[in-house]
């Protein structure tokens, strides 16, 4: 069901008895998806990994969701490269069997505007359904004589070009929305570029940069210990989550609003009858008060509804960074 880069290779034995398809060893459980033309998705007899690119936070919970859903532990792989276009990349090209998925985040919808990507982001997928969606946080080193967003835009305004903003890397979330924020704001800002959310976080909280715009999941624990002080969600409402820190929009700098959100997709053809199957059982197990409970502690918020949900989500987002990225003439490393 979920894409398996494999624990371990299979044996030529093993590969006699389980023939081409991906199988992994997790405990003593196989996979072994029965021919195309017979394929029934069996949700007892499922094994599987769930493929997650790089960039996710490590507290996001998806083998949460995934045991909630069918029972079982998946066992969660990052994919390294690329803005996390490797991983996704590994999830559109497989087989559409029902038993290859993918998680794919908002930098899916950054990608086409910063990589040449040989596959097409909306037309080579099967959307099943948006996961959740939160706010990313506009968080400043508490040493910084600011106390809310509008100070900070004014600190900006009076020393243009001086105020630097940490991202997780050029042509990131994190970096994108900082420009965005900058334009929209009318500031000059430097943007300080690391190697990841973590060098960025951490260069913050010590004093070396003065500011940066992350998500929750990242910034939360941080801000809770005082390390970090928050100005404003980047949503277009407050948060469940940290109902008392108010918007961007609601803090002087109106229309601005970037949303970290995660959606499940499978490969292009994927069949209506599993899209189906597993749309209901996700939208149901995100109304359960647990899986509430598991994705607010990580400053996210369950969504669900139809795959032409969050197919509408990718395109309203490709077109939105497109333009920031052509805007802030933004290049990938």
């Amino acid at each position: 069901m979920l894409i398996v880069p494999m624990q371990r290779a299979p044996s030529d034995a093993e590969r006699n008895i389980y023939g081409p398809c991906k199988v992994t060893p997790i405990g003593r459980s196989w996979i072994r998806p029965q021919s195309r033309s017979e394929l029934v998705w069996d949700t007892e007899h499922v094994r599987g990994n769930l493929a997650v690119p790089i960039g996710i936070p490590p507290p996001y919970r998806f083998d949460c969701i995934a045991l909630t859903i069918l029972g079982q532990q998946f066992i969660v792989e990052n994919k390294p490269g690329a803005g996390g276009s490797i991983g996704f990349r590994s999830g559109i090209k497989s087989l559409p069997d029902g038993y290859t998925l993918t998680v794919i985040t908002s930098s899916y919808a950054v990608n086409p505007s910063l990589y040449k990507l040989d596959y097409d982001p909306v037309a080579d997928i099967t959307p099943v359904v948006e996961i959740s969606r939160g706010p990313f946080l506009v968080v400043v080193n508490p040493s910084l004589s600011v106390r809310n967003l509008y100070e900070l835009i004014a600190l900006a305004k009076s020393k243009p070009g001086q105020i630097n903003f940490a991202t997780g890397g050029q042509g990131t979330n994190t970096h994108l929305a900082a420009e965005l924020f900058a334009n929209i704001a009318g500031i000059k800002i430097a943007v300080v570029h690391y190697r990841g959310v973590g060098p960025a976080l951490t260069d913050t909280i010590g004093g070396q940069t003065n500011a940066m715009i992350t998500t929750s999941a990242a910034a939360l624990p941080y801000v809770k210990a005082g390390r970090l002080r928050a100005l404003a969600v980047t949503t277009s409402t407050r948060v469940p989550a940290v109902p008392d820190i108010p918007t961007v929009a609601e803090s002087g700098v109106p229309g601005y609003e970037v949303v970290s959100w995660y959606g499940l997709v499978g490969p292009k053809g994927l069949p209506r009858t599993i899209v189906d199957r597993l749309n209901a059982e996700l939208t149901k197990a995100l109304k359960l008060k647990k899986t509430a409970e598991q994705l607010q502690s990580d400053g996210q918020s369950p969504v669900g509804g139809s795959p032409e949900q969050l197919l509408a989500t990718i395109k309203k987002e490709i077109v939105l960074w497109r333009k920031v990225v052509s805007d802030a003439g933004v290049k990938a490393e």
